[in-house]
Parts: C-alpha cells; sequence; structure tokens
C-alpha cells in the first residue's frame, strides 16, 4: 500500500571558500578538515536542533582515496562532533556527487525513513590527483565504438561539444570574461556572505635566526579564484590544450580547486518540534545518460526531466546554477534548451569561482538556497555534466 511522500526541508546551508589546486590556500588543508567545518557550520545555522536527531550523514566526493577515502563522510561526521548514533556513507556521481548527496538525503526525507539528515560534498584536487593515484580503467571499454568516450579526457569531451554545437572560441572567451566579472562584483556586493563560512588557515614555519617555530593564523573569506585581469585579450593569447588546432583552453574551463558544503535537510515534524523556520523545500531531482564523448551536453537532458518531475517549465525558474565544466559546454546546454543567459550563474560560476568536483553539488545548492531569499525568488535550479556521460539537476523551493 503506498502513502504520500512528505516535504523535505533544508534549513541550513553552508560552505567553505574554494581554493584554487593545486598551490591554493587550501594546498595543505585536508579535505576531510574542510568537511568538518562545512557541517559545523551548518549545525551552527539551527542552534535549535538537536543534533542527536540526525540520523546519517551523506556526502558526495568524487576522487573517495587518500586524504577524502575511509568513508570520509563517516569520519567527518564523527570529527565534527556530531553523536555517534549519526551514520555516514559516502557517494560517488563525479561532479554531481555533491547533488546527489543532497538529493538522497532528501529522498530518505520524503519516503518517511528518516526526519533528519546531514548532506554534502568535499574534494581537495590539492592533495588527491583528478583520476586519483591509481586510475585503472577496465579494458573492454574499447571493445564498442560507443563506450570509447569513456577513457576520453574531459578537455577533449568539451572541443567535441564545441565542434558539434558550433560553438566558437570566441563565445567561449567571452562566456569566461562574464563569469569572471560577475564573480568578482558577487563578492565586492557580499553576496557570499551568507554561505560561506571563513575557514582559518594555521602555518608554521621555522625561524631559522632564533630556532623556534613560528604560527601564522590567516582567515580566508572569499573563493580564491575570481582574476580582475581577466579580459577577453588575454584569453585569445591562450593556446588550446586538449586538441590540436581546438578552441578549449585552461582560460575558458573550470579552475581545478578544493572545498566542501554541508545543508540539513528536515521533515515537517522536526520543524514543528524544534521550532524551525525553513529556508527551502527540496523539490525534484533528475538524472540522464548521454553519450560518453560529449558528456558535457548532460543537463540538457536531466534539465527536463527535473522540470517535469516538479510540474514546471524552464521560465518559472528564476536561478540556475549550471556548473561551468567548460564554456563549451555550457553554451551549448543553454543554446538547446533555450535558457535565458540572465539567470544563469548570476554570481559567475565554476570559470572563475572554482570546481571542487564531488563538493561542488553541495556548493552551489548553499548559493542558490541563500540567493533565492536575498533576492526573493521562487524557484533555484544547481544542474551539471558528470564525467562518463551524465547530467543532473536539482529543483530548490524558496519558502
Amino acid at each position: 500500500m503506498s502513502k504520500q511522500l512528505q516535504d523535505a526541508y533544508i534549513v541550513a546551508a553552508s560552505r567553505t571558500p574554494i581554493g584554487k589546486a593545486p598551490r591554493g590556500v587550501f594546498r595543505n588543508t585536508r579535505p576531510d578538515e574542510l568537511l568538518v567545518h562545512a557541517i559545523k557550520s551548518a549545525v551552527a545555522q539551527v542552534p535549535g536542533l538537536d543534533t542527536s536527531v540526525i540520523e546519517d550523514a551523506i556526502v558526495g566526493c568524487a576522487i573517495p582515496e587518500a586524504e577524502q577515502g575511509l568513508n570520509v563522510a563517516r569520519i567527518g561526521a564523527l570529527l565534527a562532533g556530531l553523536p555517534q548514533s549519526v551514520g555516514g556513507v559516502t557517494v560517488n556521481r563525479f561532479c554531481a556527487s555533491g547533488l546527489t548527496a543532497l538529493a538522497m538525503a532528501a529522498d530518505r526525507i520524503r519516503v518517511g525513513e528518516s526526519d533528519a539528515m546531514i548532506a554534502g560534498g568535499c574534494e581537495s584536487m590539492s592533495m588527491v590527483p583528478m583520476m586519483g593515484n591509481k586510475p585503472s580503467l577496465s579494458p573492454h571499454i574499447f571493445d564498442r565504438n560507443e563506450d570509447v568516450g569513456i577513457a576520453y579526457g574531459m578537455g577533449l569531451t568539451a572541443e567535441k561539444v564545441a565542434e558539434r554545437w558550433k560553438i566558437s572560441r570566441e563565445a567561449q572567451d567571452a562566456f569566461s570574461v562574464e563569469s569572471h566579472r560577475r564573480a568578482l562584483a558577487a563578492q565586492q556586493s557580499g553576496e557570499f556572505k551568507d554561505e560561506i563560512s571563513p575557514y582559518t588557515i594555521i602555518e608554521r614555519f621555522p625561524d631559522l635566526a632564533t630556532g623556534e617555530v613560528k604560527v601564522k593564523e590567516r582567515l580566508i573569506e572569499l573563493d580564491e579564484g575570481p582574476r580582475a585581469d581577466t579580459t577577453l585579450e588575454g584569453l585569445a593569447r591562450l593556446r588550446a590544450v586538449f586538441a590540436n588546432k581546438g578552441s578549449v583552453t585552461a582560460g575558458n574551463s573550470s579552475q581545478t580547486s578544493d572545498g566542501a558544503g554541508a545543508l540539513i535537510v528536515v521533515s515537517e515534524k522536526i520543524l514543528k518540534q524544534f521550532n524551525l523556520t525553513p529556508l527551502a523545500r527540496f523539490v525534484s531531482f533528475a538524472v540522464r545518460g548521454v553519450p560518453p564523448e560529449i558528456m558535457g551536453i548532460g543537463p540538457k537532458e536531466a534539465i527536463p526531466a527535473a522540470l517535469k518531475a516538479a510540474g514546471l517549465k524552464a521560465d518559472d525558474l528564476d536561478w540556475i546554477e549550471l556548473n561551468e565544466a567548460f564554456a563549451a559546454q555550457s553554451l551549448a546546454v543553454i543554446q538547446d534548451l533555450g535558457l535565458d543567459p540572465s539567470k544563469i550563474n548570476p554570481l559567475g560560476g565554476a570559470i572563475a569561482l572554482g570546481h571542487p568536483l564531488g563538493a561542488t553539488g553541495a556548493i552551489r545548492a548553499s548559493t542558490v538556497v541563500h540567493g533565492l531569499r536575498r533576492r526573493n525568488y521562487k524557484y533555484g535550479m544547481v544542474t551539471m555534466c558528470v564525467g562518463t556521460g551524465m547530467g543532473a539537476a536539482g529543483i530548490i523551493e524558496r519558502l
């Protein structure tokens, strides 16, 4: 006998600043420490909540090994001071790991199996290489032509999208300049203040003159990636790095990054029990597969599916966080679905702000949650392409 689904409410959403990898501000900061900070910051947003009611922590991570291995979700929950009764599971859907974690947490609430969940994501691209420490693809991906694209580097898939959707180098570079412009404007106007929890870095270095170890603290309050010196002329001088005579460059691709984000999702029962005010409602989620060699076009399939599940149309969305893995794929998705560019990444995207893989979904969900409230908008979406040929999209409603 079926029962009616209940709503899943977001009552907290927080993230760390995003550092540049591999030589940025978080190069020596472990990803589990970033996750701990994000979880603690989210919990601090709801002081009236008894954390003993939280049942599980679902955390996304794209390369869950080394410093972010050994089930970083459970370790992060414990080190954040949550009760030992709180479980933890790490999930991997590459770039959509953090968004998938949020969707899974919301689903547990919606079907009535849980009343309070942590959802999040973490990634250190400084400490853990892009493909991991020992990448090993199955040789059977070469058995069928349609599977060979699994072996393509992300940059090459972006080149194929640019070619098929006729996205010019000039358009990609212009998109990138605008991403930096919006990000810098957002930082200057304090748009990220609600979502970012500043992180204190403690650095130790020897004083050779005295033989002492000096300690220096530095407070990181903003994302490290946006550059005021980004210009069309400067980007035009960069060489294509993935294909001979290609158009995808380091300047029109997302930045490798370090960061973490966390959200708290609860049922109506918890809202009433602790007299909490919800920030938003998680409305719907969809994931769809596409040919691996054009993985960047994935949101083209996932966005309509998420909209259909929510009973909405694209015009109903006020804010769309479309992860800028590459300018080429972002422009192709916008072009193919006829999306309003003014609603896309109003505070800049991954080309300027960075893309810490498995953390990005949770980070950008925090951006949407707080952005909708700040601007009095109703519906927002987080969407991204995913390695091996997928797209994911989640819709959030301000309450």
